[in-house]
């Protein structure tokens, strides 16, 4: 479904945009032009963007250095 006719936008487009790492608005604004002209289109795009979020596979977060808690174990041992 178009979501933006302006720019010629679709549903597809958003959920390629997010697994690309859009999270706002102004993500899609900037990579797609969703509502940039006549900005008819925010809200669809916004609920097209919600649901893309939830349905994204969010990567791990990553996990610390393994140098990051040294120091203070390191503190700890000379006190």
């Amino acid at each position: 479904m178009y979501v933006c006719v302006c720019n010629a936008v679709t549903e597809r487009q958003i959920d390629q945009a997010v697994r690309a790492g859009a999270t706002s608005l102004r993500h899609l604004r900037h990579q797609l032009g969703v509502s940039a002209d006549c900005g008819r289109c925010a809200r669809c795009a916004q609920d097209c963007l919600r649901v893309a979020l939830c349905e994204s596979p969010r990567p791990a977060p990553a996990a610390p250095p393994a140098h990051a808690g040294s120091s203070l174990s390191f503190a700890l041992e000379a006190s």
